[in-house]
């Protein structure tokens, strides 16, 4: 392969972390909206997706010209086909970003239910898996993948709490019930940026070792 090949390698993980910081900015400024009940802010984030969306459609078009153009094999191979493979992960976080966004926009006229404290955590942490994941992915770590993938337990067991905590609280005052469906929702998309961020390892993984478990439904 020859330099443009792998300048043009050097761009894809560019593109990748460019992608990537865009899909943690939403994530980001989605809680931040949610914490300080601003649906101006949280609007934003919703319009933003579109951003996302065309990053997504050129890092797949920049994947195809190296697929078409280089033929690549063996190990090139697997890292171009994974990295076409973890922007629709990506591209769905960005979705589910502006999907907690919109849903703050509705409720940030409300008084919140309950204190948020566990629903800010959840998104830390998944922030930090969808990082890491496409970390993982530059600098070809395998030991970051798979750690990546171990914290998945730590967002499911955090979602698991905040589940108990709303249902508790819809049979103290059912009055609390629609607010506390939306509340639920929002920590259901940050499970599923978790998956996503499992899934995104999973094919670096694949690209390091050949090995692919197998994709989380998200």
């Amino acid at each position: 392969m020859g330099n443009w090949f792998h300048d043009e390698l050097d761009a894809l993980n560019t593109h990748l972390l460019e992608m990537g910081s865009m899909i943690e900015y939403a994530i980001e400024t989605g809680v931040q909206a949610m914490e300080q009940r601003n649906a101006e802010l949280a609007r934003t984030i919703v319009s933003y997706d579109r951003e996302i969306d065309q990053k997504e459609r050129e890092i797949e078009s920049q994947c195809l010209k190296l697929l078409l153009r280089q033929h690549p094999v063996a190990r090139d191979l697997r890292f171009i086909s994974a990295a076409l493979k973890m922007v629709t992960d990506m591209e769905r976080v960005g979705d589910q970003a502006a999907d907690i966004s919109e849903i703050v926009s509705y409720i940030a006229q409300e008084g919140y239910i309950k204190q948020l404290e566990h629903i800010p955590k959840m998104a830390e942490k998944a922030v930090h898996m969808v990082k890491r994941a496409v970390d993982a992915f530059i600098n070809r770590d395998l030991d970051l993948a798979r750690a990546v993938i171990d914290m998945d337990d730590e967002v499911d067991g955090l979602f698991d709490v905040i589940k108990r905590e709303l249902i508790e609280l819809i049979h103290q005052n059912s009055a609390m019930g629609a607010q506390a469906l939306d509340l639920l929702m929002i920590a259901k998309y940050f499970e599923r940026i978790g998956d996503h961020a499992v899934n995104i390892a999973e094919w670096v993984e694949f690209a390091i070792t050949g090995v692919h478990k197998g994709e989380k439904m998200g």
